[in-house]
């Protein structure tokens, strides 16, 4: 049966950051399972693991956790050894789960007694990617919003419905309960946790030595692959869908989407909803932004023209729509994506 947290429990014990030499520092444990994709835990410990004496603040006391004994095999071919286990786990001021082992099958329950232990008595709880699946199988994200990796953003929602899944940002700030999207994401997340610890000049300061941006614009939904289905032969709504995909540059109406279905405006739009849990119009926007992103990343095209070319009527609508769909400008997102190369290379 799920439990009902509090939003913020009555103890909290955390220990402070900015402390004399002899308090003991604030503790983070990560959990690290056999056949594990190292990315997500290396930010960790890049993050909190490594001495930052330059730095001039307490830095964490990082533990690697893990439920099994022994040597546990890493994807890409090497072995490791977690040095601490599930009560140092659960015993951590702050509690990271960077991934399950299969975001389909059950999550240990050691793995969640250990969590809910750790939430009880107000450790801070954070996931990175697929890490999101073992707080919801806790409970812990029940009434909450949370994010992970895209790809499992519709799985988490179907397996915990009682979670709000945001699925296009780079984390979920909850205070008590953080939760990032997937891979690089998860070093925003720690950068993030830095920040809140010690301030920006800190974050910053870690963030160069990582050689990253301190704060990303937008969120991953820059990066979701939008894949368009092809129209069932006979479905009328999936005729029309895929006749306006055709014609995105030319003006497009609810009435003109009916005359291809065959169907009454009223009557499409009830089935055009059903099919795909939006409205007629909102699909179309989301189509014309989708669109022109080939020909921000491939091309040279002036911002204004593309907007044109996928079915905008003007550079303030496009970029409105566009910022609004992707947590990021047009301008921006061409920046990040562009495709040619910029560096003369060495022969």
């Amino acid at each position: 049966m799920p439990l009902d947290f509090p939003a913020r429990p009555h103890a909290v014990r955390r220990t402070p950051l900015h402390t004399p030499r002899d308090t003991p520092r604030h503790t983070v444990s990560v959990l690290a399972f056999d056949g594990m994709a190292p990315f997500e835990l290396g930010a960790v410990v890049e993050v909190f693991g490594l001495p930052r004496p330059e730095l001039g603040v307490p830095w964490y006391d990082l533990r690697v956790c893990s439920l099994e004994r022994g040597p546990m095999r890493a994807a890409g071919g090497f072995t490791m050894t977690a040095g601490h286990d599930l009560r140092a786990f659960a015993a951590a001021d702050t509690v990271m789960v960077v991934a399950v082992p299969d975001v389909r099958g059950d999550v240990p329950a050691p793995v969640l007694d250990a969590l809910r232990e750790a939430r009880e008595r107000g450790a801070r709880i954070v996931s990175i990617c697929s890490g999101a699946f073992a707080l919801a199988a806790a409970g812990l994200l029940d009434g909450r919003e949370a994010t992970t990796h895209w790809r499992y953003a519709d799985l988490l929602r179907s397996r915990y419905p009682r979670v709000r899944v945001t699925p296009d940002v780079l984390y979920v700030d909850g205070d008590d309960v953080l939760t990032g999207a997937g891979s690089a994401a998860g070093l925003d997340l720690c950068l993030h946790l830095v920040r809140k610890d010690h301030g920006a000049r800190i974050a910053n300061s870690v963030a160069r030595r990582l050689v990253v941006p301190p704060h990303r614009e937008g969120g991953q939904a820059q990066f979701v692959e939008a894949a368009v289905p092809e129209p069932a032969a006979g479905d009328p709504v999936a005729e029309a869908m895929a006749w306006a995909l055709d014609h995105l540059t030319e003006p497009i109406t609810v009435a003109g989407l009916a005359r291809q279905a065959r169907l009454a405006p009223r009557t499409f739009i009830r089935h055009f909803q059903r099919k795909t849990g939006t409205s007629p119009l909102r699909w179309v926007i989301h189509q014309r932004v989708m669109a022109s992103l080939p020909l921000l990343e491939e091309g040279a095209l002036p911002i204004e023209r593309i907007g044109a070319a996928v079915g905008f009527e003007s550079p303030a609508t496009f970029r409105h729509h566009f910022t609004r769909a992707m947590k990021t400008s047009p301008s921006a997102y061409r920046h990040a994506f562009r495709t040619t190369a910029t560096a003369t290379p060495r022969v």
